[in-house]
């Protein structure tokens, strides 16, 4: 073994470690200290240790052995610092110790060997670092790591698995609300064309769901065929809404073969669905074969005057439709003329809604043609926002005369002014139908209103009167609340952004007094400031059995008005109110917190839910 050293296994020296490495990549030394562990140490040749290159290259990665030889007391304390010997790596020759210690050295030099290659794979098995990955093994490890669109987000293998699983058991939900409940909303749930497969299947053979609401879920005119040999043997679905899916042209003649020959859906909604003519003339088609629907939504499409005359069309052979919904659609006066020649022969229709289709004065004189002709009852006529002036105002006032069965008239956001209300106001006194009427955003004046208060003297049909959004100001508000002290049977009256002012205010509190048939009052946006305020205030302290609603939002009431409402709100022990919303005013935490008092004093003395908005 050449020139080895030698310890004596007599003096059972106890030796203590402390290895010191510098691992890279790392700024300091990282330490491992064996010292609470005792060894005997059988030192060999430092040639055994560099005996070959492998063990070289795992000898250096040690930056320095120390060996410090402990005392073998039994305390097991540590010798002097004067007295250890201390051995390094780098020192050419090891120490040499007398002859007669190496005398008492008798253990075979095949102990040494194996103790120090125990000892040697310890510390190789602790300080050796980890073998860099090659870049196969790095692919390798990344193989089957699913990357999604979305940046920023890495799914794990698996994971798409659990969406769908996850995807599957709503879908299963559905299904079991489809078979537990009538009436299901499944609305905006984005589910899709697959989806609406599965869920088809469920409505077979279902006799629950009467009510089932699809809208909104990304469905296409391809998924509608799921519904093909469904929808014809399923007679307890009653309304099936599918709009907002951009089914288009090719997805309502998809439905419209399926239904025509369903006799159990009596109300199909495909509105803001992409329809356009081809898909409305389809609609018309099947409704002169199916004699179950009666409520079709075809409302915010792109049906134009060839549409409308495919639909004109079908109401004359048709004898179940009975509402009609054709808003937001391009018709026109050529439209409304065709819809004309097909209300003559129909008797079935009984609600017809054309809102926003530019109609014009041209339009209604065709359409009151039609209608003055036909000998159906319709109930309500909606014809918002049409361009309509004073000239078209003229006909509907010549229809309604007539008419014993209107109950609702719209004509809301059209240009009659005050000449079309006085003409609306004479066909009102002879009318004794029409409950309902909207006359709002149609540049009325003190002059039009003054004309319309004086029929509500004798007419006590009339319980709703929308006149919003006409500039009457305080003498409009004095001339109809004189009336409406005690007379009329108006039950909700909206006079929103009608610019009464404080002054206007003052009138409609007095009104309130001793009007006993207004429940739902709304006053908003009409600059009523404090001032008004405080005057709806004192009528508050009154003893009103009808006012439930007050609606003063929009108003610049500040602090000082609030307080004025709340002492009202307390003072009268017998109040009606249940809401009164006073939301975008410029209440400060003051005047919430009186308002918020007042709601909780009447809970305390009438045990009535007053809602206050702010």
């Amino acid at each position: 073994m050449g020139s080895a050293s030698t310890l004596s296994l007599c003096s059972h020296s106890t030796v203590n470690f402390e290895f010191h490495r510098r691992k890279l990549g790392f700024g300091r030394d990282q330490t491992i200290n064996s010292s609470h562990r005792s060894y005997v140490l059988l030192p060999i040749s430092p040639s055994l240790y560099f005996s070959s290159s492998s063990n070289r290259s795992k000898c250096l990665q040690l930056k320095r052995v120390i060996v410090r030889a402990a005392s073998s007391s039994s305390t097991g304390s540590r010798r002097s610092s004067s007295s250890r010997r201390v051995y390094k790596e780098s020192q050419a020759q090891p120490p040499t110790l007398p002859v007669d210690q190496i005398a008492s050295f008798v253990v075979p030099a095949g102990a040494f060997v194996i103790i120090s290659f125990v000892l040697w794979k310890l510390v190789e098995k602790i300080l050796q670092p980890k073998p860099a990955k090659t870049s196969a093994e790095e692919s390798k490890s990344t193989e089957g790591v699913k990357w999604f669109i979305a940046p920023g987000t890495n799914l794990l293998p698996g994971f798409g698995e659990k969406i769908e699983r996850e995807s599957k058991l709503r879908l299963n939900e559905f299904a079991k609300e489809l078979r537990s409940f009538s009436i299901v909303d499944m609305s905006g749930r984005n589910f899709g064309n697959d989806g609406l497969i599965f869920l088809a299947e469920s409505l077979a053979y279902n006799q629950t769901a009467e009510e089932v609401n699809f809208a909104a879920n990304g469905i296409t005119a391809e998924g509608l065929k799921a519904f093909d040999g469904i929808l014809q043997s399923n007679i307890a679905l009653k309304t099936l809404n599918l709009s907002g899916n951009a089914i288009g042209d090719e997805g309502a003649k998809c439905l419209c073969d399926i239904l025509a020959n369903n006799s159990g859906i009596q109300k199909l909604q495909l509105n803001s669905t992409g329809l356009g003519d081809e898909g409305a003339k389809a609609i018309g088609e099947m409704l002169k074969t199916n004699s179950t629907l009666r409520v079709v939504e075809l409302n915010n499409n792109q049906i134009d005057y060839s549409g409308f005359s495919g639909l004109a069309g079908s109401l004359l052979e048709n004898k179940s439709l009975q509402s009609l919904h054709l808003n937001g659609n391009y018709g026109g006066a050529l439209g409304a003329a065709a819809l004309a020649k097909g209300l003559e022969g129909n008797k079935s229709l009984r609600e017809l809604y054309l809102q926003g289709n530019s109609i014009g004065d041209e339009g209604v004189r065709a359409l009151i043609s039609g209608l003055s002709l036909r000998k159906g009852k319709l109930v309500l006529l909606d014809m918002a926002n049409n361009s309509i002036t004073a000239r078209g105002a003229f006909h509907v006032a010549e229809y309604a005369k007539k008419s014993k069965s209107l109950l609702w008239l719209n004509l809301y956001m059209n240009d009659i002014k005050d000449e079309g209300a006085e003409k609306i106001a004479e066909a009102l006194k002879e009318n004794r139908s029409i409950t309902n009427i909207d006359l709002g955003g149609n540049d009325i004046h003190a002059k039009g209103i003054s004309a319309l208060a004086e029929v509500l003297k004798d007419n006590s049909v009339i319980t709703s009167l929308e006149l919003g959004y006409n500039p009457i100001g305080p003498e409009g508000a004095k001339a109809l609340a004189e009336v409406l002290k005690f007379h009329g049977n108006v039950k909700d009256l909206m006079l929103g952004w009608c610019q009464i002012g404080a002054k206007g205010a003052e009138a409609i509190a007095d009104m309130l007094k001793y009007n006993s048939t207004i429940s739902n009052l709304d006053l908003r946006a009409n600059g009523l400031r404090d001032e008004g305020a405080i005057c709806l205030a004192r009528s508050l302290k009154v003893v009103n059995e009808a006012l439930t609603t007050l609606n003063l939002g929009f108003n610049e009431i500040r602090d000082e008005g609030a307080f004025s409402i709340a002492q009202a709100l307390k003072a009268n022990e017998d109040v009606r109110l249940t809401s009164i919303n006073l939301t975008s005013n410029f209440l400060t935490k003051l005047g919430q917190t009186a308002l918020t008092d007042a709601r909780d004093h009447v809970f305390e003395m009438t045990e009535k839910e007053l809602a206050v908005m702010f």
